[in-house]
């Protein structure tokens, strides 16, 4: 950051000359002798620190302070204070003043507090450009994707991103929900207050009662301390619950509560805390068959079904694939201080044809592997896993079949022979441990090898 500024508030010409001396290389030093005048210096500058006499002729320093914060709230004042006027110093904190010094003040002191308070801002300033960067990974416009049902989701985002309303996110393990969630908080005017994420999958049920509501001292055995919950962590922000199927009926029930109340109260307490919170959330279930046979809460369902995004597999969108593809490889590359890998024709069919049973998530995962661990720019067939292209092997010869460029029969042979190899491979070309991996006799093995024209040597 350039030079701070701080801004020296006291009717004393010697106290503000004494505190130039001392922040005059550090700071761009600015002065005023009265309220008036500290408040017009606070408007035109923006000083970053403010130091402040409590004593100040016509208005006080109390008066100034309320002015000050009201126009300037990310300044950190510093009340200035005499030994009779410590316990008003110390009231004026409840007010908005960072600290305060007693006069005649320590060097060392005053350097401290400012210090401190300059970290504060720098701190404030780089949880502000985090919060800023966060929201444009989660922009909209940052969510890979090209296809009907993906633009069909991108369009209700932006429609209730700006709304209060719950809204439950579905879909496979992998398919993005969590991405979303975010993408609605950080689209709102919540973005610069907390999103909470809790997966209720990870937690027993025993602790998912007090990680979502919070509980007193002595609530249970080895509740030694007070434990505020998740909605309080979460108040004026979002909280986002993934895999929500997995909360008992018991804890639905307070969930329920909670959501349409915006109260509850502490495991082992008695007082209702309210809070403003935003809910969504997620699940890989089939909520409303789970609904419908009495294991899921209809009435929770509905009220957290105000909006439904749902997020269709990777298998059903593979025009995204090839987007998808270059975002990862871009990103993972970045990510590992390398060059960006390219995919050789036949890798991006492989995974045109790969049904992507763990989704994006898999899909992801995978670019990452081979970004690292191919030895060449451009990765090729060799270099994917066994299951991705064995498979792809497949869906070539079940192609080629039902175009008629290959009879039945030779692409049966083709997959058989491609499986006794392997199996033979796998058992050090022991015959008797290859037809027990393919579930048949060594007498039969033997017979298909002489077809297949398979040595016993390879």
């Amino acid at each position: 950051m350039n030079q701070p500024s701080l801004l020296i508030i006291d009717d004393e010409a010697g106290v503000r000359e004494s505190i130039r001396l001392v922040f005059g290389k550090d700071f761009r030093v600015l002065e005023a002798g009265s309220g008036d005048e500290a408040v017009h210096s606070v408007k035109a500058s923006k000083p970053e620190i403010i130091l402040l006499d409590i004593l100040m002729p016509g208005i006080d320093g109390l008066g100034v302070l309320k002015q000050i914060k009201a126009i300037h709230p990310e300044g950190q004042v510093i009340m200035l204070t005499a030994l009779n006027t410590a316990r008003t110093a110390f009231t004026s904190k409840e007010f908005g003043a960072f600290d305060y010094v007693t006069k005649p003040f320590d060097v060392a002191e005053i350097r401290l507090r400012v210090g401190r308070a300059l970290e504060k801002i720098q701190l404030s300033r780089e949880l502000g450009r985090l919060r800023e960067e966060l929201g444009r990974k989660f922009g909209i416009e940052n969510i890979v994707g090209k296809s009907e049902c993906m633009l069909k989701v991108f369009r209700i985002v932006s429609l209730v991103a700006e709304k209060k309303s719950t809204a439950l996110i579905t879909g496979e393990s992998g398919t993005g929900k969590e991405l979303i969630a975010r993408a609605i908080h950080f689209n709102s005017s919540r973005r610069d207050k907390p999103f909470i994420v809790v997966n209720c999958a990870t937690l027993p049920d025993s602790l998912i009662e007090s990680e979502l509501f919070g509980h007193e001292r002595g609530a249970f055995t080895g509740a030694i301390h007070k434990k505020d919950g998740q909605f309080e962590l979460a108040n004026a922000g979002t909280l986002f619950l993934d895999e929500i199927g997995e909360l008992s009926l018991g804890t639905q029930a307070k969930l329920l509560r909670a959501v349409e109340t915006e109260t509850f109260t502490h495991l082992g307490g008695a007082e209702e805390i309210k809070v403003d919170v935003r809910m969504l959330a997620a699940s890989n279930k089939d909520l409303p068959k789970l609904a419908e046979s009495g294991d899921f809460r209809a009435d929770l369902f509905y009220r957290l079904n105000v909006v439904s995004i749902h997020l269709p597999p990777l298998r059903e969108k593979k025009e995204d694939i090839p987007l998808l593809l270059n975002h990862f490889l871009g990103v993972k590359a970045q990510e590992n201080s390398m060059d960006p890998k390219t995919l050789s024709p036949e890798v991006v069919d492989c995974f045109m044809s790969y049904p992507w049973p763990g989704n994006v998530r898999e899909l992801e995962n995978l670019i990452e592997r081979l970004t690292i661990l191919t030895p060449r720019e451009t990765i090729v067939l060799e270099d994917l896993p066994d299951n991705i292209r064995d498979r792809d092997q497949i869906s070539s010869l079940k192609e080629e079949v039902l175009k008629g460029s290959r009879p039945l029969s030779d692409a049966i042979d083709d997959f058989e022979q491609d499986l006794i190899l392997k199996a033979l491979e796998k058992s050090g070309f022991n015959q008797t441990k290859a037809a027990s991996l393919l579930g048949t006799s060594r007498r039969i093995l033997r017979y298909k090898m002489e077809k297949l024209k398979i040595s016993d040597g390879i």
